[in-house]
């Protein structure tokens, strides 16, 4: 899963994941399963009720409008998702990272002429991978991308934190707090000391603190990070 960084309207940069090409491989799967279902058992409906083709032509191609338009629609009052795509976590974006608009989903809907139909999907996937974005060429021309929505969770993510064998703990008032709040404290923490935001530290310091009713003799970095290591450690010894 790629990484890449969009620019929103307010100069933010925002780090996206990019849909791999298996995701939106099985999403093109599921929603050509859909489109051909519907086809067929519209088709047989008709066929059943013994219309004929060459009178009740201006019917079959009324019917067969919305798997025609499906792609379009959907995505459109879906917020940028179809049936596969709802299945597989992925969605298209503009490029700024926000919703797109009618004309943009048209485009990259007209385009699936060359990108996907023509070519069987396979100029789709190259420009895919050289891309490395998310982009095909309807996606390119239409100024869009297909995101996952999948959450990547790492170790880092959680409230494990590595102690030595023979640690000793110096805060047992950390057992006021829940999994969830020392979470909180971790990842607002990690955050903070990534961006060099010191206010958020010491602020994040003032409330640990006195919820914990203690006054250490530590720095503000050092107590915060003995109480995730202490948390750590009483947790894990219960």
């Amino acid at each position: 899963m790629k990484e890449f960084q969009i620019e929103t309207a307010q100069n933010v940069a925002i780090i996206q994941n990019a849909a791999n090409i298996m995701d939106r491989m099985w999403a093109y799967l599921i929603d050509s399963f859909i489109i051909y279902f519907y086809l067929f058992a519209t088709i047989l409906l008709l066929v059943l009720l013994e219309l004929d083709f060459r009178d009740t032509w201006a019917i079959y191609l009324l019917v067969s409008l919305p798997a025609f338009l499906y792609y379009v629609l959907l995505e459109t009052f879906w917020n940028g998702q179809t049936v596969g795509k709802n299945l597989m976590k992925i969605r298209v974006v503009k490029l700024d990272g926000s919703k797109p608009t009618f004309a943009n989903y048209l485009v990259r809907w007209l385009l699936r002429i060359i990108d996907v139909v023509l070519t069987s999907g396979g100029l789709a996937a190259l420009v895919i991978l050289l891309k490395g974005n998310g982009q095909r060429i309807g996606d390119i021309a239409a100024q869009t991308t297909v995101i996952s929505e999948k959450r990547k969770v790492s170790i880092k993510d959680t409230i494990i934190r590595d102690i030595e064998p023979d640690y000793v703990p110096t805060y047992s008032q950390v057992t006021l707090f829940k999994d969830s709040e020392i979470q909180t404290i971790k990842n607002l923490f990690d955050e903070a000391k990534r961006n060099g935001n010191h206010n958020v530290i010491l602020k994040l310091f003032i409330k640990v603190k006195d919820i914990m009713e203690i006054e250490p003799e530590e720095q503000p970095i050092a107590f915060l990070d003995t109480v995730i290591k202490d948390y750590n450690y009483y947790t894990q010894n219960m």
